[in-house]
């Protein structure tokens, strides 16, 4: 499963990225919203974003109209080769999604909140779908089990369409999406961190090293 950081944060994507696991990331109007004060425009953050991590960076469109969609989203695929345009899922956005495909420019498709949208998406020609999981488990719904049923549509049909897990809330999703079969989790920066932590893994170091200062040497 592949691992993309949901964020517009580039000290962020420049830590995880250094780790080594990162394949992408994800962004949206309310994230890059967040970065506003750094004073770079959108393609701007987008472009240094794609020139650090060698994966799919997605990068949302604003527009709710068919022919608007397409003006924006042929603007941000010119951005960097790396750039998968985000759209919404309404009519308008599928139409989009159609013509998009037609052209080689990659979607994907957000705010799934449904098989059946996910479903419609993958017909349309989505690249990736991005049912939001935590927003779900939010309103008391069950987000995994949401991811569940495309997996298994998907596999029915034989879509290529990619899942992607949005809305992560916490450690557990990301264990939850990878057992389900979804092809990528796209995670907050704090969630990431979550990640490699354990309890048992700071007292066990913690006492590796009390132990070695005991023998007082060095490793040459």
């Amino acid at each position: 499963m592949e691992i993309f950081i949901d964020t517009a944060n580039i000290d962020e994507i420049r830590q995880v990225n250094d780790w080594g696991i990162l394949d992408g990331v994800t962004t949206n109007p309310s994230l890059v919203a967040k970065e506003k004060d750094k004073g770079k425009d959108f393609k701007t953050i987008v472009k240094e974003i794609c020139e650090i991590v060698q994966g799919d960076v997605s990068a949302e469109v604003v527009a709710v109209k068919y022919e608007d969609i397409l003006h924006e989203a042929r603007i941000l695929a010119k951005v960097h080769k790396n750039v998968v345009v985000k759209i919404p899922l309404l009519p308008d956005g599928l139409k989009a999604v159609k013509t998009l495909a037609k052209e080689g420019i990659r979607v994907n498709v957000t705010l799934c909140f449904s098989a059946n949208q996910a479903l419609l998406a993958a017909k349309a020609g989505a690249y990736i779908i991005s049912p939001f999981v935590g927003r779900l488990d939010d309103i008391g719904q069950d987000g995994v089990e949401l991811v569940e049923e495309i997996r298994q549509i998907y596999d029915n049909y034989d879509f290529k369409t990619k899942i992607l897990f949005a809305s992560v809330r916490h450690a557990d999703h990301v264990k939850q999406a990878a057992l389900i079969g979804a092809d990528v989790a796209t995670c907050p920066f704090k969630v990431i961190e979550q990640l490699y932590k354990h309890p048992l893994t700071d007292a066990g170091l913690k006492q590796f090293l009390d132990d070695w200062a005991k023998l007082g040497q060095q490793i040459k």
